[in-house]
């Protein structure tokens, strides 16, 4: 779900967002270029990310980083798209996998997002989409 670039674009987002664009090279070095785009009556917000592979242990352990960009890939200011000021520019992303009782156990980290804020909202409303993904195919 993580490093399939089509079931990652099934759950990915928040709740709204549709995922175009998910390009993953997913191993140390390999980069990632994920679109989210959310339409309504009035307009289309694009939301470009851009990244790097820092570490790839299948199955368990996924870490990289992420920051915002353009179309092209060059990475901007996340003020740029509205993010509150003192949003970092690079953020890193931990996903460690685990089994427990025959069940899958996700944790995941998202350095430089704050608990409570609009992303780690968005990062609740995509989990709820995966583990609804997870349930129908159990």
């Amino acid at each position: 779900m993580w490093i399939n670039p089509e079931m990652f674009k099934l759950w990915y987002g928040p709740r709204g967002m549709s995922i175009p664009t998910a390009e993953m090279a997913v191993a140390a070095g390999g980069t990632r270029k994920v679109c989210m785009e959310m339409k309504s009556p009035d307009r289309v917000l694009t939301m470009w990310l851009i990244g790097v592979c820092k570490e790839a242990i299948r199955p368990s352990r996924l870490v990289y980083t992420e920051s915002m960009c353009d179309a092209g890939g060059t990475i901007i200011s996340p003020q740029t798209m509205e993010m509150p000021a003192g949003h970092p520019d690079v953020t890193e992303v931990i996903v460690d996998l685990s089994e427990a009782n025959g069940e899958t156990i996700m944790t995941m980290v998202h350095v430089g997002v704050a608990e409570g804020s609009a992303g780690a909202g968005g990062w609740n409303q995509a989990f709820d989409k995966l583990a609804g993904l997870v349930c129908q195919a159990a």
